[in-house]
């Protein structure tokens, strides 16, 4: 006698099918974390586990910007799963990152804001970036120079001075992140911007713009006329 195949195969089938067709756009949130659960998590239905996440996350973005550790705490999601959904959300990142890279960022900073919000909206610690361009006001590197408090004692002039000499920057773009979810600037931010100007200006190179990273949305110093 032949063997019954699960229900969920064929549903896991239909998912596949309709997201190759359609995209992420025609899933439900809850089918898109079925998905990747299932590279995970073959022998199993996962639609209550994907449901599951996002009931003790809140939404899809939350679920990829949990560590590890707090997705594991969620029954029914090992190392394996955890790994999986790291991974789709390091692969985003990745993929943003390398086309913004491409692009002329002073001319089309979309794709940097795109990078910059999916890197840093859910870290939980504050961070602080500095992107180094080229005279094409391409990306040359970016890099993390410190995490923590950023204020003026945390961020020293000279260490930036010393990075962009380094790469051979013509311009920079500073960026960190508000785990509290506001973009808007601090007075701190504020003084902050203003020395690492003039420090970058001591040796002719140009700063385009200062942007703080919030939950939702962001603060662009040069948007709201402040450089």
């Amino acid at each position: 006698m032949k063997e019954e195949r699960p229900h969920y195969h064929g549903h896991k089938k239909r998912l596949k099918e309709r997201f190759l067709k359609s995209g992420l756009e025609g899933l439900a949130d809850y089918e898109a974390l079925e998905l990747i659960l299932s590279l995970a998590i073959v022998r199993r239905d996962v639609k209550p586990v994907a449901k599951e996440l996002l009931k003790r996350f809140g939404s899809f973005a939350a679920v990829l910007d949990a560590t590890p550790a707090a997705l594991t705490s969620v029954e029914g999601i090992g190392e394996n799963a955890a790994a999986a959904i790291h991974l789709i959300k390091e692969a985003s990142t990745k993929y943003l990152r390398e086309g913004s890279r491409k692009a002329c960022i002073v001319s089309s900073p979309a794709a940097l804001i795109d990078y910059c919000k999916t890197a840093m909206k859910g870290l939980r610690d504050e961070q602080f970036r500095v992107i180094f361009l080229n005279t094409k006001n391409e990306i040359i590197d970016d890099e993390v120079l410190c995490e923590g408090t950023i204020d003026q004692t945390a961020v020293y002039p000279r260490k930036v001075i010393e990075r962009t000499i380094h790469h051979g920057a013509s311009s920079l773009i500073f960026v960190h992140n508000h785990p509290s979810g506001h973009p808007a600037p601090s007075n701190s931010d504020k003084e902050l911007t203003k020395t690492l100007k003039e420090a970058a200006a001591s040796i002719q190179v140009k700063v385009h713009d200062h942007l703080i990273i919030g939950k939702n949305s962001y603060y662009s110093f040069t948007e709201e006329g402040f450089l």
